[in-house]
């Protein structure tokens, strides 16, 4: 009998990437059983998509009710009030004090596409400044916006123009706050002229490439040199959102609101759904028609992201996040007295990284995490690695996941680590 490994092989082109060869036949909460009757417990969440858990019963429940009264109309032939609801609540929830709409579109990059959008129509300029190692999706715009060539844009030829890319600030790996806005400035003397850039675009922690959050001094800054130049600041919450870093989104741990946010991921609890968000008069700028998709604000994805707001609030996800957060850290840290290659543990809430060096060279080791999430692998626990040098693993774990499963998970993550070292 052909494996499905080699039917996916033969039928699924290479380009589509496969961190394990796992395939699910079902998931609860935290928790995925395979073809074969095997149990994972799932510490990648989708990527970040069911925050609140695979299959949370709340979340269920109101895709029902919704496929029990119309699944598509499309919304620019005939709306629905839950899309209309939604945005009510998004505009109300967004960091800012000042008024703002919102649309929908289907999917993170979408949703990063049409925050340029609006921004160009708003400020009639072209010129965006992205990050190094920032991840911003696999649309030609969304990849030339990526701080990162393999294995995203490489092979895909000319990017769009007018895209410009600063460091990210890493004091791990030598790059400050200081040397960070240096390099912006520079870029505004050598490559840019300030008055033609539209937007600035940061993820509030850096999601592939690495779990870095950017320091408060920095994004600070950021506002401060959009505010002198007339620049929109656009924060991509994609993977951030929906009570990750222990606040509903990572721009709350900041003095500082954007001026547009994308968000998408743990929006729809694993239902295709993203948003941008913004201050109302930019996302006016474009004219009618300019804006939304045949499936943008699908009303099965409404239904569920309304669903995950009301399970954050009643479950007080923040607060977990945090708890588990704390957890997760503080287990890394007594491993870390035992394994030198660990260099580094960070992140707000439960948006977490441990990071791995090779001990005799001093510098970043993908074998070594690679290792790691290998053996996890075969205790049952699903580890994502990331990091422009592959030497991260994050943990995004579901906020709804059991203490008992929890620790389950801390047990093995411990032994594979050590493991990794023999």
């Amino acid at each position: 009998m052909t494996s499905l490994t080699d039917r996916k092989n033969a039928a699924i082109s290479r380009g589509v990437g496969m961190a394990t060869q796992i395939y699910a036949d079902r998931a609860e909460n935290a928790e995925i059983w395979d073809k074969e009757g095997n149990r994972y417990i799932d510490f990648a969440a989708g990527i970040a998509v069911v925050n609140t858990g695979h299959r949370h019963p709340k979340v269920i429940a109101a895709v029902k009710a919704q496929l029990d009264r119309f699944t598509h109309t499309c919304h620019q032939v005939v709306p629905y009030e839950n899309y209309v609801h939604l945005a009510e609540r998004l505009n109300a929830l967004a960091p800012g004090d000042f008024e703002k709409k919102t649309i929908f579109v289907t999917t993170g990059a979408e949703a990063v596409e049409n925050a340029i959008k609006i921004a160009r129509a708003a400020t009639g300029r072209q010129a965006i400044i992205a990050f190094g190692g920032g991840f911003h999706g696999r649309t030609f715009m969304g990849m030339a916006l990526t701080g990162k060539v393999v294995p995203y844009k490489v092979g895909f030829g000319a990017m769009p123009a007018d895209v410009f890319h600063a460091p990210f600030p890493i004091e791990l790996h030598g790059v400050s706050v200081e040397q960070s806005l240096a390099a912006l400035k520079k870029l505004f003397a050598a490559d840019v002229d300030p008055g033609r850039v539209a937007a600035i675009i940061i993820e509030p922690v850096q999601g592939e490439g690495g779990f870095y959050p950017a320091p408060a001094a920095f994004m600070k800054a950021l506002r401060e040199v959009c505010d002198q130049h007339g620049i929109l600041l656009i924060a991509d919450e994609v993977q951030t959102g929906f009570a990750r870093t222990g606040k509903l989104f990572a721009m709350e741990h900041h003095d500082v609101a954007p001026d547009l946010m994308t968000m998408a991921k743990s929006l729809a609890g694993g239902f295709p759904l993203a948003a941008v968000t913004g201050r109302a008069e930019i996302m006016d700028a474009p004219g009618p028609g300019g804006l939304g998709g045949t499936y943008a604000g699908s009303p099965i994805g409404i239904a569920a992201a309304h669903a995950v707001l009301d399970v954050i609030e009643e479950e007080e996800l923040c607060g977990r996040a945090n708890q588990l957060g704390n957890r997760l850290k503080q287990r890394l840290a007594a491993i870390r007295e035992k394994v030198p290659e660990i260099v580094d543990i960070r992140g707000p809430g439960f948006m977490n990284a441990v990071e791995f060096n090779d001990t005799k060279t001093n510098q970043p080791s993908a074998d070594f995490a690679n290792k790691v999430r290998l053996n996890a692998l075969a205790k049952g626990l699903i580890l994502l690695t990331c990091g422009v040098h592959g030497n991260v693993i994050r943990f995004l774990a579901p906020i709804t996941i059991e203490d008992e499963v929890f620790a389950e998970a801390l047990d093995i993550l411990e032994a594979s680590i050590l493991e990794a070292r023999s």
